[in-house]
């Protein structure tokens, strides 16, 4: 039997980057389940975005690290000094994901595929009317290495997580969406500029410098 040499050694430098990676580090220390919390806080410290009292829907949330850093900033002040993982939490947080993901105290999971009618009818049903305040999303399609074909798996995504913007966010509400650089990124920048009336693309410090993630974020509804 044939042993793929090359492929153990990508998968044991890439191993051996997370265990070192300063965020991996400090998520373990912290309680949060990836490394994507820090992505998130930084995004929402630069930007103002999530405040106690809201409804923020998570799309693509496990494995919860998202949730996990909403649910925190939910907690009311007189908890602690506020932050607190469990406990009073004030606000509403409901995540959405193809794949499982274990319980968070107080956040509404659905487990399903958000290209789907019926699924997105489920979410829909979760909110009872109630206009969403934040749209976070962190979904990404399996990517195959064919570059026209993920772009278009990618655009499918941020394309269904704007529509769903458009449909249930406030007016002065914010949509914020994993992208990555390549071909179709600057579609997906005017499809934001044509929905939202402030467009920011931020590349957080915890996200890895070899990648080509970056995050949109939209602010304020345009007028229809």
């Amino acid at each position: 039997m044939k042993i793929n040499t090359k492929s153990k050694k990508v998968n044991k430098a890439w191993l051996n980057d997370h265990v070192n990676d300063p965020w991996v580090r400090l998520a373990q220390k912290e309680g949060y389940r990836a490394r994507a919390a820090y992505k998130l806080k930084e995004i929402d410290e630069t930007l103002g975005l999530i405040k106690p009292g809201q409804v923020v829907v998570d799309l693509g949330s496990t494995p919860g690290a998202w949730s996990q850093y909403v649910r925190r900033r939910f907690a009311p002040k007189e908890v602690g000094a506020g932050g607190a993982a469990v406990g009073s939490l004030n606000g509403t947080i409901v995540a959405l994901d193809l794949l499982p993901m274990d319980p968070i105290e107080g956040v509404i999971f659905l487990q399903g595929d958000f290209r789907e009618d019926a699924v997105l009818q489920q979410l829909v049903d979760q909110l009872a009317g109630r206009p969403v305040d934040v749209v976070v999303s962190d979904m990404a399609p399996n990517l195959s290495g064919i570059e026209v074909s993920d772009a278009a798996r990618i655009a499918h995504l941020v394309e269904l997580a704007i529509e769903f913007a458009l449909a249930h966010l406030r007016p002065q509400g914010a949509l914020v969406c994993k992208v990555f650089h390549g071909s179709g990124y600057s579609q997906l920048v005017d499809a934001f500029r044509q929905s939202f009336r402030v467009v920011k693309a931020i590349k957080p410090k915890a996200s890895r410098d070899k990648s080509s993630e970056t995050f949109l974020v939209g602010i304020g509804l345009k007028a229809a």
